[in-house]
């Protein structure tokens, strides 16, 4: 089978796309740098410690590569608000660092981790990729530039791409012993999952917002289901097809309390909250049309209740945690 970099693999998507690429038989090759990944989540003899802007140190990993999955790069919304540096010289800087490095080693082909961020606060929902280009955070800024460097790569170096433009990732993959272990945490499931367990409240950011019950709407993609996304855009890329973007998502959003209360009757205990004001950079709605997706390359998401995607993060949330 085809050799597959990935980078930031031994983060949560990373991690659980790479399992899903050995199970699928492909030579998977890691390169992380750790700083917000877990050693333990990656097999040994695949895992690199390897730093995106460092030639010297990248390059190896390259040989011999017939595509790259690029996970790597920093993804809290807030954090991009208060440090815009930090996300430009990271997932800007750093990707640059590996589409160069790419072009040394003759790899043309990258599977590339975006976000429903580039949209901003759209228009239309839901949200086609024909939605133009409106990021309201640095952190959706900086993937929007890696998107418009895609488009001139592909016309001018023949890189061809898929970008894949995520929703909500949630959810785990306990048996396997993977799921999110973000430090700090930042997303809704885990959060509501920590309140419960520590009793410290959880801050609900604004129930303003132009929605049924006043607080953010979301399509919560299970982790699983995304991975798959991963392999069928790899697969469309190694089978000859051209560049492309789709959107991965359910089709269906739940409010931040609908959430909620869906960790409550799947735990069976009450989640402890306040409000808060809403967050700078934060949509009110984010759904997705995924059928280009499911149209072009045949995917369809297949654990979408939101109760099962919460049974699945409690199970992970309950492990026995292991050591860094």
């Amino acid at each position: 089978m085809a050799r597959i970099l990935v980078t930031g693999g031994a983060g949560y998507i990373g991690s659980i796309t790479t399992r899903h690429l050995l199970d699928r038989g492909y030579d998977a090759v890691v390169v992380d740098d750790l700083s917000r990944g877990h050693r333990h989540s990656v097999p040994p003899e695949v895992l690199h410690v390897v730093r995106l802007q460092d030639p010297a140190e990248l390059a190896p990993h390259l040989a011999g590569v017939d595509a790259v999955i690029h996970f790597a790069g920093y993804i809290a919304v807030g954090e991009s608000t208060r440090e815009p540096e930090l996300y430009f010289s990271n997932n800007v800087g750093g990707t640059l660092a590996l589409f160069a490095a790419m072009a040394d080693a003759g790899v043309r082909r990258v599977v590339f981790s975006s976000t429903a961020a580039v949209y901003g606060n759209p228009k239309k929902t839901p949200i086609p990729e024909e939605e133009p280009f409106a990021p309201v955070s640095p952190y959706g800024e900086s993937k929007t530039t890696v998107e418009r460097m895609l488009h001139q790569l592909d016309l001018f170096r023949g890189l061809r791409s898929v970008a894949l433009r995520y929703f909500n990732a949630c959810g785990a993959e306990p048996s396997a012993g993977l799921g999110e272990e973000h430090e700090p945490e930042t997303h809704l499931i885990p959060l509501l999952l920590r309140a419960i367990k520590t009793g410290q409240p959880i801050q609900i950011f604004g129930t303003d917002y132009p929605t049924p019950d006043g607080t953010c709407v979301r399509d919560y993609i299970h982790v699983s289901d995304l991975a798959e996304a991963h392999l069928a855009a790899l697969e469309h890329l190694m089978n000859g097809g051209g560049s492309n973007a789709f959107n991965v998502g359910t089709g269906s959003g739940y409010s931040v309390m609908e959430v909620l209360r869906a960790v409550e009757e799947v735990t069976g205990h009450k989640v402890p909250y306040t409000i808060a004001p809403r967050r700078e950079g934060d949509a009110a709605e984010l759904v997705a049309d995924s059928t280009k997706l499911r149209k072009t390359l045949g995917w369809q998401p297949r654990r979408s209740d939101l109760r099962d995607i919460v049974k699945d993060a409690w199970a992970f949330f309950n492990r026995e945690v292991p050591t860094r």
